[in-house]
């Protein structure tokens, strides 16, 4: 009787713990509300905050439409499509980690509306106007890349070209989803401060909280699989890279102090016959782009440039991307 008394007092701690780790790390309300003109303290995000909002002011004042599309398990999807010209190439912006299209993907929709480029931004699962209400760091949200690959080939690029862009998660996210059947019509990913993998990245924020992540890890992979109902080995961007089919361009922020910038060095390794990398000596996580606008839309167009299927369909203008606008 002891025995078995022990046991249960045991089985309900860990499950609570458990828990308490998806309702952490995972669960994301209904009612959630997401600024997009708020920005991470500190300061890193101090010094560009100004430029942040402004990229951010122009998304939301540029005229879109709505576009759903329903995911594999059943969840209404959301996404902004910003339509610039007939015929042009998309690319699929998303969004990081409880954050929003609006503000994580406002650069990318600058850079893309210099290039000349169609854009659908996205909200994943679980953020802004999308469904859901488990966060599952790209191990679902990969298949909701598919998806939305799927439907831009059918219904909005009419045989155009299509990139998929990523930040932080996002960029994890279409790293995962690399290894997946993409359509034919994706040519290229852009992937800007993305983690190795979901357990390399709740280990590190775990040992930034000063919690041993040997005895945390545990407890958050178990609150994942019994209360978010999926499995946070599944996939990798490092596991799935080296399936990757198409060119991939890694960035990340040599002071990035989230996501380590070791962490794409890993990516780029696990593929350096497909996978580009640059690295920005002074940026913060997500701030490549911010940081040195100038080198960073100089990679992006030589990179693109490369790619078969853009090379005629990009604007040449160099001195319109360069002109340091953003400052």
């Amino acid at each position: 009787m002891l025995i078995a008394g022990i046991l249960l007092a045991i089985t309900v701690i860990t499950l609570s713990i458990a828990h308490y780790t998806y309702r952490t790390c995972f669960y994301s309300p209904q009612d959630r509300m997401e600024d997009p003109y708020s920005t991470l303290e500190g300061e890193q995000y101090d010094q560009v905050s100004d430029l942040i909002r402004k990229c951010t002011a122009i998304t939301e004042k540029m005229p879109f439409c709505w576009v759903k599309i329903t995911s594999f398990d059943h969840i209404n999807l959301y996404g902004r499509y910003y339509h610039k010209v007939d015929g042009a190439p998309l690319i699929i912006l998303f969004h990081g980690y409880r954050s929003c299209a609006l503000r994580d993907c406002s650069g990318g929709f600058v850079l893309a509306h210099r290039f000349g480029f169609n854009v659908l931004a996205v909200d994943q699962r679980a953020h802004g106007r999308s469904g859901g209400t488990t966060i599952t760091f790209g191990i679902l949200e990969r298949y909701d890349c598919l998806y939305w690959a799927k439907y831009a080939a059918q219904h909005l690029c009419n045989g155009a070209p299509i990139l998929l862009s990523g930040l932080s998660m996002g960029a994890a996210t279409v790293l995962m989803a690399a290894e997946l059947p993409l359509p034919k019509e994706v040519v290229g990913i852009l992937a800007d401060c993305p983690y190795s993998s979901p357990k390399d990245i709740i280990k590190k924020v775990c040992k930034d909280r000063k919690i041993p992540p040997i005895l945390a890890y545990p407890f958050v992979f178990l609150g994942a699989r019994l209360f978010g109902h999926f499995d946070l080995n599944a996939s990798s961007a490092v596991k799935s890279i080296p399936h990757a089919k198409v060119p991939i361009l890694l960035y990340h922020g040599e002071d990035d102090r989230f996501v380590p910038c070791e962490m794409s060095q890993l990516i780029y390794t696990a593929n350096t016959k497909n996978c580009f990398l640059h690295t920005f000596p002074v940026a913060g996580h997500g701030l490549c782009y911010m940081a040195d606008p100038l080198r960073y839309e100089k990679v992006t167009y030589d990179f693109l440039k490369d790619i078969p299927e853009l090379a005629n369909r990009l604007k040449n203008d160099r001195d319109f991307f360069f002109d340091n606008s953003l400052r």
